[in-house]
């Protein structure tokens, strides 16, 4: 439902534009967004994509990425879970940008081990996991990591990452 307004205005505007940042995952995506865009956003992390950002007009603008952990107090039990719940971020190639409904991934998930989870989400209590897989982002020079815990526990998870991850990265 839409509606047409004559003159329509909106009064509420910011001060300043907001910034638009632009999620690309390839060396033209990465271009575009330092040409662009006021930031950019990627999933992985991707020194060389970063650099050819900063290179194509990004300079210092921010770069933002995203990834996930799957704290809990059993590392198996963990395990399962983020193979369970995001396990699709294990299929290949461009699979997992085109298919059109939930039960398409439901379909594919016996292509992806629980291994190859492993290979990308840090899973279970063990501090070092979890600071190892952050470091991959500040290593490639992303400004803002974003972390989402996969499973139930988030207090556990919040308490973990204060005593024993951000502690190390912070240091």
């Amino acid at each position: 439902e839409h509606y047409t307004v004559q003159e329509a205005r909106i009064y509420t505007r910011p001060e300043a534009p907001v910034p638009v940042y632009v999620s690309g995952f390839g060396p033209r995506g990465a271009e575009l967004a330092g040409r662009i865009g006021d930031g950019y956003v990627l999933a992985m992390p991707e020194a060389e994509l970063v650099k050819m950002f900063r290179d194509s007009g990004g300079g210092d603008k921010p770069v933002q990425a995203g990834t996930k952990v799957c704290w809990d107090e059993d590392a198996d039990a963990a395990l399962k879970t983020a193979h369970r719940l995001w396990g699709n971020e294990g299929l290949g190639g461009q699979t997992s940008q085109i298919l059109p409904r939930p039960k398409d991934f439901a379909a594919l998930m016996s292509l992806v081990p629980p291994e190859t989870v492993a290979e990308s989400v840090a899973c279970g209590p063990d501090p070092d996991r979890h600071v190892a897989q952050m470091r991959q982002y500040l290593d490639a020079d992303i400004d803002e990591v974003y972390v989402q815990q996969i499973g139930p526990d988030m207090d556990g998870f919040f308490a973990a990452w204060e005593q024993g991850v951000l502690p190390e990265l912070r240091g």
